[in-house]
């Protein structure tokens, strides 16, 4: 699977608003994934998982740091991601699910923040575009 021009735009477009408000938007998508799939904090058991807790904060940003690499990258993520999925596959051994309820939760987020600009087009870009990321940082788990 890959994106064609109009998504890459769009997805673009989207990550230069996302990455001005990389704190906010990465610690909302790791509160949402929390409170909508509670399972996710057995990961955390270090964590302070408290609502805007420091440590949600940070995690949060790089996140969305990660998926800056993904996207300054996205003719070749499999090869900027490889040392991501390595330490989620085998030190972290983070149940694959977790991607993609991740990414649900990014996309609800997304949304939430740039209303005007998450149009239907622009939804179907970064669902697609995380499905991909998703798939990459799981290929380790094959």
């Amino acid at each position: 699977m890959s994106l064609i021009k109009s998504e890459r735009a769009s997805i673009m477009s989207i990550w230069d608003k996302l990455a001005m408000r990389a704190e906010a938007i990465g610690t909302e998508t790791l509160e949402r994934l929390f409170v909508t799939y509670p399972q996710a904090k057995t990961y955390f058991p270090h964590f302070d998982l408290h609502q805007g807790s420091p440590q949600l904060r940070a995690h949060g940003t790089k996140i969305v740091a990660a998926v800056g690499d993904a996207v300054k990258n996205i003719d070749n993520m499999q090869g900027a991601l490889t040392k991501l999925s390595e330490l989620h596959a085998y030190i972290l051994r983070v149940d694959p699910v977790n991607f993609k309820l991740l990414s649900h939760c990014l996309l609800v987020t997304l949304a939430a923040h740039f209303p005007a600009d998450f149009t239907p087009e622009v939804h179907e870009a970064w669902d697609k575009f995380l499905s991909i990321l998703s798939s990459v940082l799981t290929e380790k788990y094959r």
